[in-house]
């Protein structure tokens, strides 16, 4: 039998695999059932040996090789070949240490394995990569302590940097801070904050330009390739650039909503930020009349910790509130001085500095819960507390009450971004009537920049980076803590969560790593994350394209623009190579060289499925690479046992499965279909955000598919599990084959 492509195959015996198997068996599926020509056996296909034998088979002509051994998450260096295209066949942990060893259901499994490894090698292509020419200028977004840092280190590191800044001097809030608590040891007193030392530098930096005054007008365009327009005065300067920090910094929460503490009530109820300004100017007073502040209470977590105003912890209000208290008594020794916590967040060092402010026996600290301040006689305040440490209830009197409000992120118009997603979800559902009208007038209106200023990008999915739902930018805040949903764009310092100067200066670094690294890969036409230095990108065949809008809508990260008809319009440096494109279209137009509606097909068609009077039943799982892939790993690892019958086949995303390959196992004959992806919610482990969630929301098509054929819906299943849940995992892979055999075989079997 010949065939276009050369394909080369290789078996390891080693890792207990030849004990298990049946290997001349295992060399047959290759040669004669599958006409492939060559297929080599080795005791130890990993070492210097087996892989020089490779090696001469790809020097020699072989355009792809297939290698059934471990784990495709093991030996990658090891197994990977210049100019051919890979295949790994995991016979270690997903057939012989995790099924009975020489078992026929066992030695079955592997030979279907083998075909699918054989199938995807003769229909993938290895991805050429998508080169353009590639702008490594670095824009940072922010000239605070963070975004100085970021743009010092990124110019350190030999590239040009281009720094924009709203106001017409860089520093920050730190030109604001009198001083810092404490950063080295003993940890014991503030220190300064030496910001103009660090401005100087910046301005003086030759590979540093700094736009001050400036507002970013529009950015188009993608990672490489930012065209980017700023507003200076009067004047629009426009320049490339090829990836962008965004480290705008943070703002006080509005204490006008916290009326219950007196704030707005009483010029004695200030915010730290206000106590900041009286340290800077020496006495520290009482707004109201001007005398001396001889007892400042401070109120901890005001606001923050509290579900109708900031759910979170701001992390730095703690130490900021010991340091303050340090002030005031070194302005005043006779002041006395009163902190009142939910608790005290000192962590790491900083435990120390909380130990030098207790030493002092005129700054009282309590724990309990503060359920009011109300004014009393001559401008003074009353703190009434419960819940306290010495007594159930106490009252605090003082000249001057602190609020320690918390940190909100500068990274956009929070409430526009929840309108904007509230709005294309009803569209995306198909509302009528008055609601699409209005969803549609939402969207319009957020898309052309109203109520954001800030990156302004020109994205069909509107100007902003998408936020959490503490409005927060965020990408996998597990797995990727600087990159945002926008590829190319990282967040960094307090726009990205609540930090202190030294967490800021870390994040500054290492989004400027980032961002240089996507400049690098851009440039190579390589993937940035989490599929790093993947050189696929989608292709759509326009000519079928009905301007159905799902590719643009479920994209998670921007990636497609329309025009105005609605045909998408490809950003291949932004694309993350999810596939959830792919998933989404109808039309099947968006394939992948190596990932493709195409090759997928023919490996769950490559299974040989027995007839029903086998009662041998076969079940497909379509399982995430992610997370799910790593936790099936990890069953074999155990040595822990699931049902023989199951095969599975890892997809990029759970988003990226299209439903024709539903279709496509029912109509051959499987009896159930498994599908696995990672955790979605507001706590989600997707490394594409959404894939879970949109297999969720296409439950519906699926359904539809199984009514045409005529099937029971028991026969798809959809879960959800973390890289850790292998328990969980092999629970329900045996679960869903007791749940088949109770529905009975596929009534296309055979057919």
């Amino acid at each position: 039998m010949g065939e276009e492509k050369r394909i080369a195959t290789y078996i390891c015996r080693g890792c207990d695999i030849d004990k298990s198997l049946d290997i001349e068996a295992l060399r047959n599926v290759a040669t004669n059932d599958s006409g492939i020509e060559i297929c080599r056996d080795h005791p130890w296909l990993c070492g210097p040996e087996g892989i020089e034998t490779i090696k001469k088979d790809v020097n020699e002509g072989a355009e792809a090789v297939v290698i059934a051994a471990c784990s495709p998450r093991a030996m990658t260096a090891a197994f990977t070949f210049d100019k051919c295209f890979t295949e790994r066949v995991n016979l270690r942990e997903h057939v012989v240490w995790c099924h009975e060893p020489n078992n026929e259901d066992t030695q079955m499994l592997a030979e279907d394995y083998f075909r699918i490894g054989i199938a995807r090698a003769r229909k993938a292509k290895r991805p050429e990569p998508h080169l353009e020419e590639v702008n490594k200028t670095i824009l940072v977004v922010g000239g605070g302590i963070t975004g100085m840092t970021a743009a010092l280190e990124a110019a350190r590191a030999g590239y040009q940097v281009t720094l924009v800044e709203k106001e017409e001097h860089l520093g920050g809030w730190l030109t604001k801070f009198t001083s810092l608590f404490p950063k080295r040891p003993p940890y014991r007193d503030p220190q300064p904050t030496q910001c103009q030392e660090m401005v100087a530098e910046v301005e003086g930096h030759e590979r540093i330009h700094v736009i001050k005054g400036a507002a970013i007008e529009k950015i188009s365009g993608q990672p490489g390739q930012f065209d980017v327009s700023v507003k200076v005065g009067s004047k629009t300067v426009t320049f490339r650039i090829g990836a962008i920090i965004q480290a705008t910094g943070w703002k006080p929460y509005d204490a006008t909503k916290l009326s219950h503490l007196c704030y707005g009530r009483s010029p004695n109820v200030i915010t730290n930020v206000q106590m900041e300004e009286l340290a800077g100017n020496g006495t520290i007073t009482r707004p109201s009349d001007g005398q001396p502040a001889k007892s400042v209470a401070f109120i901890q977590c005001a606001g923050s910790r509290d579900a109708e105003h900031l759910p979170y912890c701001s992390a730095v209000c703690c130490r900021t509130s010991l340091k303050q208290a340090i002030h005031i008594r070194e302005r005043n020794p006779d002041a006395q001085v009163y902190i009142l916590y939910k608790d005290i967040r000192s962590p790491g060092q900083y435990e120390d500095f909380y130990r030098r402010v207790q030493e002092n026996t005129d700054i009282f600290l309590t724990k309990g819960d503060v359920i009011g301040v109300e004014p009393i006689d001559g401008d003074r305040l009353r703190v009434d507390v419960e819940n306290t440490l010495i007594e159930p209830h106490i009252q605090v009197d003082a000249d001057l009450v602190v609020l320690a409000t918390g940190m909100v992120p500068v990274a956009a118009d929070g409430e526009a971004i929840r309108a904007l997603k509230s709005a294309r979800e009803l569209i995306a559902q198909g509302e009528e009537g008055a609601k699409l009208d209005a969803a549609k007038e939402t969207v319009v209106k957020l898309a052309h920049h109203e109520g954001t200023e800030i990156l302004n990008l020109d994205y069909r999915q509107g100007p902003d980076l998408p936020a959490l739902k503490y409005d927060f930018p965020d990408s996998h805040f597990i797995c990727f803590p600087y990159e945002t949903r926008r590829t190319g764009i990282y967040a960094a310092g307090c726009m990205r969560a609540p930090n202190d100067t030294d967490a800021c200066r870390e994040d500054a670094a290492g989004a400027a790593m980032k961002a240089i690294q996507c400049v690098e890969l851009s440039s190579q036409g390589a993937a940035v994350h989490p599929r790093w230095e993947d050189r696929s990108i989608p292709d759509f065949f326009m000519q079928r394209c009905t301007q159905c809008k799902r590719c643009t809508m479920e994209c998670p990260f921007g990636t497609l623009n329309e025009d105005a008809e609605g045909t998408p319009q490809p950003n291949p440096f932004r694309c993350r190579r999810c596939g959830i494109c792919l998933g989404s279209c109808p039309e099947r137009i968006v394939n992948f060289a190596d990932y493709s509606i195409e090759i997928l097909s023919s490996m769950i068609k490559a299974v040989e499925v027995p007839d029903e009077d086998e009662e041998k039943p076969r079940l497909l799982g379509l399982i995430c690479e992610n997370d799910a892939y790593p936790a099936l790993d990890t069953i074999g690892i155990k040595r822990l046992r699931y049902s023989p019958y199951i095969r599975f086949i890892p997809v990029r995303c759970l988003g990226s499965v299209n439903v024709v390959w539903i279709s496509d196992a029912l109509s051959r004959g499987y009896d159930g279909i498994l599908l696995i992806g990672c955790k979605s919610g507001d706590d989600y482990q997707c490394h594409f955000i959404r894939g879970s969630e949109l297999m969720g929301t296409r439950g519906e098509n699926i359904q539809e598919k199984l009514e045409q054929l005529v099937l029971e819906s028991e026969r798809i299943r959809v879960e959800e599990i973390s890289i850790s849940e292998y328990g969980r995992l092999q629970q329900i892979i045996d679960e869903f084959a007791e749940q088949i055999d109770e529905v009975g075989p596929n009534p296309f079997k055979g057919l």
